[in-house]
């Protein structure tokens, strides 16, 4: 490919990337009831899991401006793809010293995903368009999501739970591949020259990208808001399917099924939300998704076996099109708020603030079933993070359009 590839040829192929890249969190979660009985550990520690992978991304996520200066956003996309196939394989052998090495390692592979994708296509966005444009982007992570909770199940029912993950490697792998006809006209700017062996200066200069946010309180307000909504978001996702399987006794093909639901709402409202945000401003519209989502949470909480399970389904898909779709008009917001040229450090600085909210949410869920026997203090948890992060878009108007 020698001309410069459009805004949604550089959009469909960032969309496909984190489509692949979602099965690092999503496939364990799902398939935890399967693996945990093998592993002789509880389900309940899909926590661990999410957390682990949020601790991996926080070593190589606030890295990713020093390896996308080097390498090029398409390069960077295409290792850690590679990094997540291999890692996520590790999980087969159902030793937890393996589950806890592969969770970790998925996370260093996953960390520059983002931050790559933010700098490829800012680039590119008209800012008219932005937040919609992010937002179609960012489908692939519900969407993704959708479908590994979807097929993994029967895959496993088929095959083993083996199968499911080896799946999503090969998923992976192929994603890494596809993306090589955009390396050339996207990776073109790159300085081959960039030294980036001295990891401990690169370390402080991506810790430097921190700065940003205490400098701008904009942008600190909306990051520690995408960490609680995140906590709402990641909860729901690791524990959705494990709360049904364990605590309503619904088999796991038809559980994975709601949570693939759930996901496909997430698709579409990412579009919505998008397309309103560009309309009325990202402040109304992130405002209102976390006392949405707070509303869904609340009817998990409330939630038993005797529940008719469609009203479960809607309170998912509830929790899937909210909780689960703030995350473009946020990453939209950012790069509009960004210093020229820092759209990609900016975005990693806030994923680095948002990974370590993520390695104590999930668990503290995870103390949560284990001290009370149940699921519905974690839920509550979900819609105290919602409301949390909601009065803090409410506390600045500055994240209303420019």
């Amino acid at each position: 490919m020698s001309h410069s590839p459009s805004v949604w040829t550089v959009m469909v192929a960032l969309l496909g990337t984190h489509l692949a890249g979602m099965g690092v969190f999503i496939a364990v979660p799902v398939l935890a009831p399967a693996i945990a009985a093998e592993a002789g550990i509880p389900a309940a520690l899909a926590g661990v899991h999410t957390a682990l992978v949020y601790g991996g991304a926080l070593i190589s996520g606030p890295l990713a401006g020093a390896f996308i200066h080097r390498y090029g956003g398409i390069r960077v996309l295409q290792g850690g793809l590679a990094i997540c196939a291999a890692s996520i394989a590790l999980t087969v052998l159902a030793h937890p010293a393996a589950l806890a090495v592969s969770a970790l390692a998925c996370g260093i592979g996953h960390g520059p995903v983002t931050p790559a994708g933010s700098h490829l296509l800012a680039q590119k966005a008209p800012p008219n368009r932005r937040a919609l444009i992010f937002s179609l982007k960012q489908c692939g992570v519900p969407a993704g999501s959708m479908l590994i909770a979807a097929i993994t199940p029967v895959i496993a029912i088929a095959f083993g739970w083996r199968a499911g993950i080896l799946a999503v490697a090969a998923l992976l792998a192929a994603m890494a591949l596809l993306l090589q006809p955009l390396r050339g006209p996207l990776d073109a700017e790159r300085n081959r020259s960039a030294a980036i062996g001295n990891l401990r200066a690169a370390w402080g200069a991506a810790l430097g990208s921190l700065a940003t946010l205490r400098t701008a309180p904009i942008l600190r307000r909306m990051t520690v808001m995408s960490a609680l909504y995140g906590i709402s978001q990641f909860c729901f996702s690791s524990f959705f399917v494990v709360f049904q399987v364990e605590a309503l006794g619904v088999p796991l093909t038809e559980a994975g099924f709601r949570l693939a639901l759930a996901q496909a709402a997430g698709v579409v409202g990412r579009v919505a939300w998008g397309l309103v945000a560009d309309r009325v401003g990202a402040a109304p519209v992130l405002r209102g998704l976390g006392i949405a989502a707070a509303a869904s949470g609340l009817a998990l909480l409330l939630s038993g076996p005797g529940w008719p399970g469609f009203i479960l389904t809607l309170a998912g898909m509830g929790m899937g099109a909210t909780a689960i779709g703030w995350n473009g008009v946020f990453l939209a917001e950012t790069a509009r708020l960004a210093e020229p040229g820092k759209v990609g450090a900016t975005t990693a600085a806030a994923g680095f603030v948002f990974g370590a909210c993520m390695l104590v949410g999930p668990p503290l869920f995870t103390l949560m079933v284990q001290a009370s026997g149940g699921y519905a203090l974690g839920f509550g948890f979900c819609v105290v993070t919602a409301l949390l992060g909601a009065s803090l878009v409410r506390g600045t108007g500055a994240v209303a359009r420019a």
